[in-house]
């Protein structure tokens, strides 16, 4: 209202000019200057009323427009202390404390493994005679991962899948941690043992569908998923860990009794953007082996295991110890790598059942990844990574995700004096389509050979194709 009567004012005092203005000479000269200057007076005196009321006007509306912000950012903030959720860099959900240093996360992994087999027994005493293909789920897990007052970690997950076919959810991991005495870790419960470098690279990222055989056959003895405890430490360019292991996940017979130590150290020459070299060695020691119905059995697949039988194996050995030592060697270059390792494995009996036996095996594997990406090594696990597509697949903008092809040879020897577990060798070719960070398919072909006899020189050995594919969907 104010600033309505100041403009009337105005306008009024304007016109009041222009009207003595047009009286001309029929007013005094020194009446009209004086009217004049006293109506200029008034007009400027009504201009700046005016001015003033604007910016009143003006300055009301920028408070009333903050104090309307400041009730809405008071409705929608957050709690200072309130816990604060969000995504990991793998798309895990992770919910966390305001001071961040007690999180937990939901971690999941899902492999799908379709194929088939033409399966060639070498004659009717071969077993078996068939290797049938289909569907199953190989690995099937679910659990939860996460810190406590920043030093101490845990992970519980449980299994649904399995060899073969098998379905029956199972405990499979539950360990706790602790790094407050960098740059060591401490582990203890029921875990995958960091032992050989293929071992210690998670089944996410192996570059085929399966481990080579002569990794899973010295897992078996006192590796793998199982009871352990044990210490890690690792800087930049080197790895250490040495565990003490007891019976296999899942196994809680007393004749199940499997006590073994593991070593392993890696150093890495060169490490680089560009390229890096890692030279290792590990050793695993069983002074206290299984009896009875759970003696031990050097035995492993074909390297791909929608059907669970096995033609390589040594049967079930009565085994005072068991020592395996092993070397590593890996590297990358720009988008090519390669990695290998040997066994040496010695098998001593218990008394009565004759001298000492010694197998071995090893495997070398290359992969190139077309689309230009690295593989990145991970200091603190000491070994390399999975592929991250730097431009995951999105069809409406062109991108296709990360391609990989790669190949491996493989051999076993399992025989030795009258143990006839037999020798294996398997050629692989793999292709791998990286979508995006959380999901590969995998296309593996493998073409292979069982030389095994029995102890009269009998032929039971096989030769074999076998084609398989991985849907795997980890977060």
């Amino acid at each position: 209202m104010q600033l309505r009567e100041a403009m009337r004012n105005l306008l009024t005092a304007t016109a009041a000019v222009a009207v003595i203005l047009a009286c001309g000479p029929a007013v005094a000269q020194d009446s009209v200057s004086a009217r004049l200057e006293a109506l200029q007076a008034e007009i400027s005196k009504l201009q700046n009323e005016v001015a003033t009321l604007k910016g009143d006007v003006a300055e009301g509306r920028e408070e009333a427009r903050g104090a309307a912000e400041q009730v809405v950012a008071a409705r929608t903030a957050t709690p200072a202390d309130a816990p604060s959720v969000r995504v990991s860099s793998s798309n895990r959900p992770t919910i966390c404390s305001p001071d961040g240093r007690n999180c937990i996360s939901l971690t999941s992994r899902l492999q799908l493994d379709f194929g088939g087999y033409n399966y060639r027994p070498n004659t009717i005493a071969t077993t078996p005679q068939d290797l049938v293909g289909g569907a199953i789920a190989r690995r099937a897990q679910f659990g939860v991962i996460g810190t406590f007052l920043d030093d101490w970690e845990y992970n519980l997950v449980f299994e649904g899948g399995g060899s073969g076919g098998a379905t029956s959810a199972v405990f499979d991991k539950g360990y706790l941690t602790y790094s407050g005495f960098k740059p060591f870790k401490i582990w203890g419960g029921i875990l995958s043992v960091p032992y050989m470098l293929d071992r210690a690279t998670s089944n996410n990222n192996i570059t085929f569908m399966e481990r080579a055989a002569p990794v899973e056959v010295a897992a078996g003895i006192g590796g793998a998923t199982r009871s352990a405890f044990g210490i890690t430490a690792n800087d930049r360019q080197w790895w250490a860990g040495a565990f003490l292991t007891g019976p296999a996940s899942g196994r809680t017979s007393h004749d199940a009794r499997q006590t073994a130590a593991t070593g392993r150290v890696v150093f890495l020459p060169v490490l680089t953007d560009s390229a890096s070299l890692l030279i290792g060695g590990d050793v695993q020691y069983l002074f206290d082996a299984p009896t009875g119905a759970s003696e031990l059995n050097l035995r492993d697949r074909i390297e791909m295991r929608i059907d669970g039988n096995r033609i390589l194996g040594t049967g079930p050995l009565p085994i005072d110890s068991a020592r395996v030592l092993s070397a590593e060697l890996a590297g990358t270059l720009g988008s090519f790598h390669f990695q290998g390792e040997y066994f040496d494995f010695n098998v001593e009996p218990t008394p009565g059942n004759g001298p000492s036996l010694d197998f071995s095996g090893y495997y070398i594997q290359g992969g190139y990844i077309l689309t230009g990406e690295k593989r990145s090594y991970s200091a603190s696990s000491g070994s390399y990574g999975s592929v991250a597509p730097s431009r995951p697949f999105d069809w409406r903008m062109g991108d296709w995700g990360a391609w990989e092809i790669a190949a491996r040879y493989s051999m076993i020897d399992l025989n030795d004096r009258d143990i006839f577990g037999g020798r294996q060798e398997n050629l692989t070719l793999g292709l791998n389509w990286y979508v995006n960070s959380n999901i590969r398919f995998m296309l593996n072909y493998i073409n292979g050979t069982v030389d095994k006899r029995t102890g009269g020189g009998g032929d039971i050995g096989a030769r074999y194709q076998a084609v398989g594919a991985r849907t795997q969907i980890a977060f």
